[in-house]
């Protein structure tokens, strides 16, 4: 079955909400279009209760896409609004829903969304489930959850620990693992000398970047501790810190000034714009993920754009996207570890040789294949008009 020329609409977050999620919904409605669908998002008007969102603001201040079609309909708290949004979503007769799921809290509203466009229909439904288990768990999840995914035709993960995951939640074997596409959208890379006198940074040092907002699991003070080992200070490697705090900021500074790194960690800890992206990762010599716990990360996605070798964490699907000693490290949970691969990275000059394996290796996430894998899940549903 083909969905060539019908219409496909995305329900989750995009322009002017900011964040991972938002970028990769806007690629990928892109590339539908591209790939000759009639495709739209419908987004939220009212994403979070300020209360569940740590950040500084939702919102962007750039330039929003102008290729695209995003509506800004949906308010996460109110029924009558998601009554009313689905039922907009249903005159529009799409072939196809496709649901973002990243949050329980989410799962009332997306669920209930789901729920209404399906009765009286044919409509198919499918999730990309970013997490279905969430990183910080809360009372009601999994119940929350499994309201959400009753409601989905099929699922798409890009991991497969999510995949697993969600075996804990359906018996429905419609589900695809689909590995998270390369985020192209943040420019061309610039010339590292370039960046770095962009980012007021010393032209002949050595960087290493932590790029994304920050909390606990992303590790950032495992890298900190890293940091510390007298073999780096040697080597003057510094780390750029390129990200918001969304919880407190003192137990990362306090590693600061336990250690005296205030010299060898450079903070950029406001949310960084679209526009600036390509410099941060064009100044750097290595992308550090040192995750506590992960399932997927646009920011490998990012790096593999930039051509940057990583250093992962062996958490979820990054051992996955980061083959060990071909593009980058998979190092164990802790800085002695972290600081090994980083000290090895340089003392053995490994930058060459993992952009040519990068530059290879990043073939196998394309867009294209994304939607291919989405049109044969998509394909190979069976959905009966639910009249209840």
């Amino acid at each position: 079955m083909s969905f060539s020329k019908k219409k496909i609409i995305i329900v989750g977050p995009a322009f002017p909400l900011r964040g991972g999620i938002a970028n990769f919904n806007e690629a990928l409605c892109r590339a539908l279009n591209k790939s000759g669908y009639d495709c739209k998002i419908i987004s939220f008007s009212f994403q979070y209760p300020k209360i569940l969102f740590p950040g500084k603001t939702q919102f962007d201040t750039g330039k929003g896409p102008d290729d695209i079609v995003i509506e800004t309909k949906i308010n996460s708290v109110n029924l009558f609004n998601w009554l009313k949004v689905a039922n907009y979503i249903k005159q529009q007769l799409p072939e196809l829903v496709i649901f973002r799921y990243w949050l329980p809290f989410m799962a009332p509203c997306l669920g209930t969304i789901a729920k209404r466009i399906k009765k009286g229909t044919n409509i198919k439904t499918i999730a990309i489930t970013d997490n279905v288990i969430p990183h910080e768990n809360r009372t009601g999840d999994e119940a929350l959850t499994r309201y959400f995914v009753k409601q989905m035709d099929g699922f798409i993960a890009m991991s497969k620990s999510v995949m697993n995951d969600l075996s804990e939640f359906t018996a429905n074997d419609k589900k695809v693992f689909l590995p998270h596409p390369i985020y192209d959208i943040f420019g061309d890379m610039v010339e590292k000398q370039k960046a770095l006198k962009h980012l007021k940074l010393l032209e002949n040092d050595k960087y290493i970047l932590f790029f994304g907002f920050i909390r606990r699991y992303k590790g950032l003070d495992l890298l900190l501790e890293a940091m510390a080992d007298e073999r780096i200070k040697e080597l003057g490697v510094k780390l750029i810190v390129a990200g918001e705090y969304y919880e407190d900021a003192k137990p990362y500074e306090e590693i600061i000034k336990k250690h005296k790194l205030e010299k060898s960690v450079i903070l950029r800890t406001n949310y960084i714009p679209a526009e600036e992206v390509k410099y941060y990762f064009s100044a750097c010599d290595m992308v550090v993920q040192p995750y506590r716990r992960a399932t997927q990360s646009g920011v490998t996605q990012i790096a593999y754009h930039f051509e940057k070798p990583m250093l992962v964490t062996n958490v979820g699907g990054l051992p996955e996207i980061v083959p060990h000693n071909l593009v980058g490290y998979v190092s164990e949970i802790n800085p002695n570890s972290i600081a090994n691969f980083i000290v090895e990275f340089y003392v053995h000059h490994r930058e060459e040789v993992f952009i040519a394996h990068i530059s290879k290796e990043k073939e196998r996430f394309s867009w294209s294949a994304f939607v291919q894998g989405m049109e044969g899940l998509a394909a190979s549903l069976e959905v009966e008009t639910n009249n209840y």
